[in-house]
Parts: structure tokens; sequence; C-alpha cells
């Protein structure tokens, strides 16, 4: 009897030949990006060191594109953002020690939010892997340690021949829900050693699903059908599954009000009846989740942001689809069904039963109204101005890449981002830094849409060096940069906490002329003229910077009463 899975595919003569005779001139680099091209990538992100330098040769006997960043840091977000735009596999081509270590960030907000980075470093020569001191430049202990506690999977190389079969399960582990950042990490003799391999050129990047058990979909369809008031939390989880639309669906055939998280922004649309949008951070909308007889959570693992910092307390029971095992039930105790957020809303559409809920787009109302007044009482007319402007500017279909700033603060609650998988922002880890190489990321994703990244001055001068790769690609992205002096959102932190800030006030440049001295159009705008000046920068091709000189204030938390 012959099994499916026993048949090999057999390879035609001329393969044959072509394994049989290598051309000359390779290297072990050159495996590494046969393999990845094999595998379907066509970009790759990095910055060269001199262990990796085997990999950076053989980029020019390739086809894949390269785009050059001047931070390891920076090279990781722009992965980070082209992983989450294409939902392919970010290949980050890495040096060893301080280069591989400054990258380490950059992987943590990319685990953080599902993104997947397939990051390949060089390593010290083989004969200095195991933990002896030889004394290689950049030389670690364990390199590899230092990555295990962020990323997905870790696969070290010893021989060229297990680079192809590394770099696969790499890649797969990536692109496996949920997705997220891996780590391969290659010799520099490997890498330098001329090779008799033969040219890799195919490989299998079809990961494996996860759907639900069906015994657990099926009592979670009862108890959503039978429910008086359902309710929905949607985070970033239904964004990377591309599961949007089977989100709407079910909320349209429960009745059940939605909320999206700040990663889950855009899930739902923003103008639905049902749609109590992303005011997750409000007393108002936790209180009308908790008195949900049946919460559904999907793709989110109710952590901080998404608990109106852990002062959520449900009285019904809670439905949790997430695909990462280590955030289901992590929380609240939950009919927790372990399984991609698509497969897993799928399901539950063939077996809900429709109900009238009637009242239910009346209840969103209200709930909507009551936030709208808080913020009203706080004389924050400023803020929304500029928000409201920067929605204006912004083409509908265009992504936005947003630094931990008061001005993102904002449009984690209060942005509409018009659809899925089109405001990002580094929520996930809360580092600085993230806006504007992921924008340049994104933008080398897809170069027929704008993109914009949103920082303040303090985050600004995290990735400033990256005006220099926006204009050596000519990459389309606008950088706003909300100047006020300092780490604006600290500065609050502080003067609430403690009657006045220390170590928030920062000395800056004058980020206009900085960004003409790259050869990149700057301009000075002010809350009135923001809209006009943005409009028309996201509306010139090539890379612009809009300077906003402004102090902004964060509206007040209900978490602290």
């Amino acid at each position: 009897m012959t099994h499916d899975h026993d048949l090999v595919l057999r390879p035609t003569e001329a393969q044959i030949a072509a394994a049989l005779n290598p051309p000359a001139g390779r290297n072990g680099g050159d495996l590494v990006v046969e393999t990845l091209a094999g595998l379907g990538a066509t970009s790759v992100f990095g910055l060269p060191g001199q262990h990796a330098l085997g990999m950076f040769d053989a980029l020019r006997r390739s086809s894949l594109r390269y785009i050059g960043l001047r931070v390891e840091n920076n090279a990781g977000f722009a992965a980070d953002a082209y992983g989450r735009i294409t939902g392919e596999a970010a290949p980050l081509l890495l040096s060893t020690g301080p280069g591989a270590l400054t990258s380490l960030a950059a992987l943590q907000e990319a685990a953080a939010a599902s993104a997947p980075v397939l990051a390949i470093s060089s390593q010290v020569p083989t004969a200095g892997l195991g933990g002896g001191r030889h004394g290689y430049l950049h030389e670690l202990p364990d390199q590899a340690a230092s990555f295990r506690g962020v990323v997905k999977s870790v696969h070290t190389v010893r021989t060229q021949s297990q680079i192809p079969s590394a770099i696969e399960a790499a890649w797969k582990s990536a692109l496996s829900v949920p997705h997220g950042p891996v780590w391969v990490e290659i010799p520099q003799d490997v890498l330098l050693a001329e090779t008799r391999i033969p040219v890799v050129t195919g490989g299998d990047a079809f990961p494996e699903e996860l759907p639900p058990r069906p015994e657990l979909t099926a009592v979670a369809a009862d108890l959503l059908s039978k429910a008086a008031r359902p309710a929905i939390i949607a985070g970033g989880g239904v964004v990377r599954s591309d599961a949007s639309g089977k989100l709407r669906q079910l909320a349209e055939v429960l009745q059940a009000p939605v909320v999206t998280t700040p990663g889950g922004k855009g899930a739902f649309p923003w103008t639905h009846p049902l749609s109590l949008q992303s005011w997750i951070e409000d007393r108002y909308t936790t209180d009308f989740l908790e008195d949900a007889d049946v919460l559904l959570v999907v793709g989110s693992g109710l952590g901080e942001l998404s608990s109106n910092y852990h002062t959520f307390k449900p009285r019904g029971r809670i439905v949790q689809i997430e695909a990462d095992l280590g955030k289901l039930e992590s929380n609240h105790p939950a009919l927790g069904i372990h399984a991609d957020a698509r497969l897993a809303l799928q399901a539950l559409l063939e077996t809900v039963v429709e109900r009238a809920r009637p009242g239910a787009a009346e209840r969103v109302r209200e709930v909507l109204t009551k936030v709208a007044d808080r913020i009203g009482a706080q004389e924050l007319t400023l803020e929304q101005e500029v928000l409201a402007s920067v929605r204006k500017a912004l083409p509908a279909d265009s992504p936005s890449f947003w630094d931990m700033t008061i001005l993102a603060y904002w449009a984690w609650s209060a942005f509409d981002a018009k659809g899925p998988n089109l405001m990002h922002s580094a929520q996930g880890a809360g580092g600085l830094g993230y806006g504007f190489p992921a924008a340049l990321g994104a933008a080398a994703a897809d170069p027929t849409r704008p993109v914009l990244a949103v920082s303040g001055d303090g985050g600004a001068l995290y990735s400033i060096a990256e005006l220099a790769t926006a204009r050596q690609y000519d990459l389309n992205v606008t950088w706003l940069i909300v100047d006020d002096g300092g780490y604006g959102i600290l500065r609050e932190y502080m003067t609430d906490a403690f009657g006045e800030p220390t170590a928030t006030e920062l000395t800056r440049p004058d980020y206009v002329a900085l960004a003409e001295s790259f050869g990149v159009t700057g301009v000075r705008t002010s809350p009135e003229t923001l809209a006009a000046d943005l409009a028309k920068a996201l509306s010139t091709p090539g890379p612009s910077v809009v300077l906003l000189p402004a102090v902004l204030r964060m509206f007040a938390p209900t978490h602290l009463s």
C-alpha cells in the first residue's frame, strides 16, 4: 500500500545535472540567500558586519532586494513592519555580538505584536561555539541564550548542509500562528567557505494551521447563542489572521457590540452601529464589558492595556480564542480555545444560532456619548484637533506607524484606522524609536501607498539616522514629529506622581534643518496648518518630515479611581 506521504517528487534530468555541477564561486552565504529566495522572500533588511560578510557578498549574486538601515534595532523595526504588511516572514540579516544584541528590542516588539521576522545572524567561527573563551571579536559565551526568551525558536547551524533545513524550519516557525520572530545563527567560517552543495531551488513555505477543537467551539456557540448581552473584545490576533470579515459577520449575527484593543485597531468598522470603537481604557467601556453575560475575547490576552490596567472584573462567562498558548486564560478564567482567530470564528459562524437582541446599538451609542462627554469636559481641544488633522490628511488606505508618544496614546483610543492592518504602534513591547523605521519597512513592502510615521521628539532621536535610509532608497514616508522638548508622557507621569519631572527635558536639534541636511524635505507646521501641510507631504513622492511644535496632554485615566 502506498500512502500519500510516501510519495516523493522525482527530480528532472535538468535538475540532476544542475545538482551534480553547481556553479563555482559560491559560499555558505549563497546557501542562505538561495534558501530565502526558494521560500518566497523578495526583500531583506539588515546591516553588515565582519562575521556576516559571507551573507552580504552572496546578496549581489541573488535576486533579493536589500534595504540597509543604519542601526540594527531600526532594521528590526523595518522588518517587523514588512512582516505585518505582507504577512510574509521578513528576513533580517545581522552580524555577531553587538550587532545581534542591538536588535533585541525590535525582536521583542515583533514577538509582542506577532510580527513574522526571520533574523539570521552570523556567529564566531565554529571552533568558538560551545562556551569556551577563545577571544574572537564579538564573542559571547552563548549568543543564542540572549534570544531564547524573546523569539519563538532558535536555530544554530554548524555545517553548510544544515543551512537550508534550519532556515526553512525557522521560516515555518515564524509563520505558524501565532506569528513571531525567530533566530538563526551561522558561524563565520561556515558562511565564508566555498561550497559544492547544489543550488537551493525551492522549499516548503507552508506552515501548519491551528484549527479549534470542535467540542470547544460547540460549547462556545451554545453560550453565545443563548446570551442576553453578548459582547466582543477584538485584539491583534484578528488582524494578524485576516479575520476582520468573519468578526463582523459574527457580531452582526449575535448583535454583539465590539471593542477593539490597540493591537486590534481596524478589526471592526469604526462607524458600525455595534462598534464601541477603541475606548478600552475608559471606565464606561469597562463597565459595559463587565455587564456582558457572555464575553467573546478574540486574539487578545486581556493584558494591561486591554483590561484598563487590570481593573476589568468581568461578571459573566468568558470565551477566549487565542493562538498564543501562554496568553490563554492567563489573566481571567475562560472557556479557552487555542486556535487561529480566523478558523475559530469560522467554526462559530457555522454553529451559532441567530437571535434578535433589540437595543444593542442603542446601548453602544449611550456608552460612546458618555465617553465623549467625559473627554469633552477636560478641555483637550488641541489634542482632538491635531488627531483629526492627521486623520483628514492621511489617505484612507495608507498605513500609519506610531511611536510611543502622547499623540499615539490618543490614537489608540480615538483614531479611526479605516481598516485592518493599517494602524500599527509599538504598544506591544512599548519601546521608543519604532515609528519611523517601521514606516520605512512598510514603504518597502508597498511603494504604491504613502506611509505615515508619527513620533515625539524623544522617540525621533532614536531613529534620526534613518533619514539617510529614507533618502538612499527614496522611500515614500512622511514623518510627523511632535516636538514638545522632552519625553512628554514621562513628564506628565512624573509631575502627577511627584509634583515635578526629572530627566525628561531634552536639548533637541532643528529637525527641519536636519532633515534637509539629509536631502529630505522638511516643513515646520502648526496645529492650524497641520492638515494641509501633512496632506501635501503625503501626496509628494519620496521622504519628508513635518515638524509640529506642540505640547499635548493626555486625557485623564479612569483606572486610578
